[in-house]
């Protein structure tokens, strides 16, 4: 019988698996697995070391080469190493494969967000959502994970109970995956009338990648107290407030992080908070600008709210943390005008880049908060006067 059970605990020390394949460079993966590592991190494990192969195709038994497995599994030997963690997903034959290899417990990059969500899950909407996605991700690798149906051959005679179990099991997740199908569609019915029910209210959503600064940003704007901590998905629970701004109201939400390789199980699971960003009228796209990849990550939300239909809105990027930008990118020591000139090249790139739809805050030191207020309130009220130009009580 299948049973779901914790796929990180706390404390376990990791090891992070990346394969470097035709398209992408070493320093690209090494990317990859930093986030891995922080993904790792937010779980409960520590990542102690990482292993990278170049491959043109990775291998269909164990996804990386015979060599570069036994040169884990030399590491591992003799080590407390609790977990072995792969970046991207594997079969359930892989990880059957790689554990009867290593003798250590083998995951990837989805099994792991999957755990980070099933733990930050607070609300029923959430918690089916993710329960869906953790289905829908064991389904197809049932068969790898039976270990004992390796000695099964083909032919008359030959069909044993370990098929007859794994048989049991597909019908049991089926019929989960429908009755979760139809629990989240009664959910999403409710979230519907919800929206339907807040009126004629603009509605602004915060977007962007995981950790950025979203809900400490929803609390600064909305004076609310929802959960924000320095780890990936603080947030999955879509959370809407409304706002006033001098006398003109509007509703603001903040949704669940984006991220590089999310699950298309998650993808599919969380449609209910994607279309909270599907139906707002104008769109908050939050950047960590300390991070050293923000440039990549503004790419990966550009992408997924173009796949989303959604990029044609109003968009108001808010380039966050800019306290962070200046300790880790502009020397203390050079002269005040030259540090003047580095910012205002930076703004000046990303007004061009933007068409001047940008702001440069820092939510935590409380910087350029009216520049914000002042950006989001003339793009409501612009809203307002196009959709009901004759009410005038909104502006």
């Amino acid at each position: 019988m299948i049973e779901k059970k914790q796929v990180v605990r706390q404390n376990e020390k990791a090891v992070l698996v990346g394969v470097v394949k035709k398209e992408e460079t070493y320093e690209e993966v090494e990317e990859y697995l930093d986030e891995l590592a922080f993904l790792a991190d937010t779980a409960g494990a520590q990542a102690v070391k990482r292993f990278t192969q170049k491959l043109a195709h990775p291998d269909s038994r164990t996804y990386v080469g015979k060599g570069k497995l036994e040169e884990i599994r030399n590491y591992v030997q003799g080590k407390a190493i609790d977990l072995i963690i792969f970046d991207d997903e594997l079969t359930g034959s892989q990880i059957t494969n790689i554990e009867k290899e290593l003798k250590v417990k083998t995951i990837d990059r989805s099994d792991l967000i999957l755990d980070i969500f099933a733990r930050r899950a607070r609300t029923a909407q959430a918690k089916v959502q993710v329960e869906l996605a953790q289905y829908q991700y064991l389904l197809p690798r049932l068969k790898g994970m039976w270990k004992h149906l390796e000695r099964q051959g083909g032919g008359i005679g030959t069909r044993g109970p370990g098929e007859t179990e794994i048989e049991t099991d597909r019908r049991i997740v089926k019929d989960k995956i429908a009755l979760l199908r139809k629990r989240l569609s009664e959910i999403d019915k409710q979230a519907t009338t919800q929206r339907k029910e807040r009126g004629e209210l603009i509605r602004v959503a915060l977007v962007g990648y995981t950790n950025v600064g979203k809900s400490t940003i929803m609390n600064l704007l909305s004076k609310s107290e929802v959960f924000a901590e320095n780890k990936l998905f603080a947030t999955l629970d879509t959370t809407t407030r409304k706002v006033v701004f001098e006398t003109t109201p509007f509703l603001l939400s903040d949704t669940v992080g984006f991220i590089r390789k999310l699950p298309h199980h998650l993808v599919e699971s969380f449609k209910s908070t994607l279309d909270e960003v599907r139906e707002a009228d104008i769109l908050l796209h939050v950047v960590d600008i300390s991070h050293p990849q923000y440039e990549d990550q503004l790419g990966v939300v550009n992408k997924t709210l173009q796949e989303l239909k959604v990029f044609e809105k109003p968009i108001l990027t808010v380039f966050n943390k800019m306290d962070l930008y200046q300790e880790r990118n502009i020397d203390e020591w050079l002269p005040q005008e030259v540090k003047e000139d580095v910012l205002r090249e930076l703004r000046e790139r990303w007004e061009r880049g933007t068409e001047g739809n940008c702001v440069f805050v820092s939510a935590k030191e409380r910087e350029n908060v009216e520049g914000l207020r002042e950006g989001i309130l003339n793009r409501v009220k612009d809203l307002y006067r196009i959709r009901y130009p004759y009410k005038t009580g909104f502006y």
